[in-house]
């Protein structure tokens, strides 16, 4: 697990060390199913509040440094060569999205297809929906069975370690 405050000084770290000038700054969001962020128009590197209290110091590395090779590749260059040649200047080793588990664990819908396949949802599905595992389209017979889950205590503490509550038992 990663300490909030160390994230925070790395990140204004590699931002003075890679965008000198000052424009850029860094702050957490509370995204729960991508890492990392970089906004052209505020000029400002975000990191999931979520995410990073979980990850390993490495894996949050990997994020900040994903982050400033974008700030450093401009708007336009997306994840394409330039972006990945400026990444790899870096010393970014790691794959262009993140895959963890974090989505699932902090999702309060689930849903189950009639072939047992689980789906995950932040807001409540207002309409029926089909499991794309099943079937390329939408059929009655795949429609998922949506329900939402009381806090389990994982979840709980997940989110006090990350709000910066205290943890109780």
């Amino acid at each position: 697990m990663t300490d909030l405050d160390a994230v925070r000084a790395r990140a204004t770290e590699l931002l003075r060390e890679h965008l000198g000038d000052g424009s850029w700054t860094f702050a957490f969001d509370h995204a729960k199913t991508r890492a990392g962020q970089c906004d052209f128009a505020r000029r400002r590197i975000t990191v999931s509040r979520h995410l990073a209290a979980r990850f390993s110091d490495d894996d949050v590395e990997q994020v900040l440094l994903h982050e400033v090779a974008h700030a450093l590749s401009g708007a336009r260059a997306g994840h394409g060569p330039t972006w990945r040649r400026t990444a790899a200047r870096l010393g970014y080793t790691g794959s262009r999205l993140h895959d963890g588990p974090i989505a699932s664990e902090l999702a309060p819908w689930v849903g189950t297809c009639p072939a047992g396949h689980e789906h995950f949802r932040y807001r409540t599905p207002t309409r029926p929906l089909a499991c794309a595992r099943c079937g390329r389209r939408f059929d009655e017979r795949n429609v998922i069975a949506w329900q939402r889950r009381a806090t389990p205590t994982a979840t709980a503490d997940l989110r006090n370690r990350v709000e910066g509550a205290p943890v109780t038992r």
